[in-house]
């Protein structure tokens, strides 16, 4: 006799199956620990963005072997989901779907049975709340705690436990009155898959601001790189032409070659080394308009040299006001020993 399956069953799977197809991004995500009305509201801030569904790991299989997929990837995706959902996507890739995650996570305060993710450490601190009840209440879960100038201090730090113990009595509450809320709840990320590649959320955890700069970076070096090996590119193309055309113009300066753009540095240069010889030359062997150059060029230095010594001076006299001062207080201090 064959069983007969649930029509909820049957629709649950028909819909997995169409967000299996639907997605050119899907994942599975643990949505455990997260209360139901949490849950609705995330579902709900993220509707326009991905399609979410609850459903039991059976039902996922037999959905994801009927879009014609393979299970070995389903039950990489599976690993470490507690309480797994579908995710399903066509505007977000697997690194824009894990930081949209990311943003749900929130923590709470730890419950008797909840596994501390880390050493929970409490710092020694004010903790602002006024003397009471909390003193010794702090004090029994083994937070040392005292009343100090109108408040409660924690009086040292303290480790109240390691990583992967479990939490009991009021440890978690005590915790949560102080600020301390170290159970991250959230839709966790349990993997990606995209074009076939499955992701990890180890390597989907990028700092964009940091990747970024880093790329920036690389890309710099290598165009410096580019243009030092003369390396032709569309890119490197217009620094190198910039740089051949400085460096041909330097070469036909040298050479005395004349053309349209070396002419106006070439007569520049013969007329100050025209200037030069006339200025060893006797006033007596000069023209009027020889004379008026080497006037003009004699005034354009001085006047140059007189900027740079007024800057000089200017900076020297806030130290030599510094030296007058600490001598006007060292006469001053023998004139008070010796009245």
């Amino acid at each position: 006799m064959i069983p007969k399956v649930a029509p909820w069953k049957k629709d649950t799977v028909s819909s997995l199956v169409d967000k299996v197809n639907a997605g050119s991004t899907l994942a599975i995500i643990d949505i455990h620990g997260v209360p139901a009305d949490t849950m609705i509201n995330m579902r709900a801030d993220l509707r326009d963005k991905m399609a979410i569904q609850v459903a039991k790991k059976r039902l996922m299989k037999l959905a994801w072997e009927n879009a014609g997929r393979e299970l070995s990837e389903l039950d990489t995706l599976f690993e470490g989901a507690v309480q797994p959902a579908l995710v399903s996507t066509q505007q977000l890739n697997s690194f824009e779907l894990f930081t949209e995650l990311k943003k749900t996570e929130a923590g709470r305060a730890a419950k008797p049975g909840d596994v501390a993710p880390h050493d929970i450490v409490v710092e020694k601190m004010d903790t602002g709340m006024p003397p009471g009840p909390i003193v010794g209440e702090l004090n029994s879960v083994g937070i040392p705690a005292k009343i100090m100038k109108g408040s409660v201090h924690i009086q040292k730090q303290v480790t109240v436990l390691n990583a992967g113990d479990v939490f009991e009595g009021d440890l978690g509450m005590m915790l949560g009155k102080i600020g301390i809320n170290p159970i991250v709840t959230g839709l966790r990320l349990c993997g990606t898959l995209e074009s076939g590649v499955l992701f990890t959320p180890e390597t989907l955890d990028i700092d964009f601001e940091q990747f970024e700069s880093d790329l920036i970076g690389y890309a710099a070096g290598a165009f410096n790189l580019a243009c030092n090996i003369t390396w032709v590119t569309s890119q490197t193309m217009p620094t190198l032409l910039a740089k051949a055309s400085r460096e041909a113009l330097a070469v036909a300066l040298e050479a005395a070659i004349t053309t349209a753009d070396t002419l106006p540095h070439l007569i520049a240069r013969a007329h100050a080394s025209a200037l030069g010889v006339a200025g060893t030359l006797d006033a007596e062997a000069l023209d009027d308009e020889l004379s008026a150059m080497l006037g003009a060029a004699a005034s354009a230095a001085a006047s140059a040299a007189s900027t740079v010594v007024e800057e000089e001076e200017s900076s020297d006299s806030p130290a030599e006001e510094e030296e007058e001062e600490e001598e006007e207080a060292a006469f001053g201090g023998l004139g008070d020993l010796f009245g």
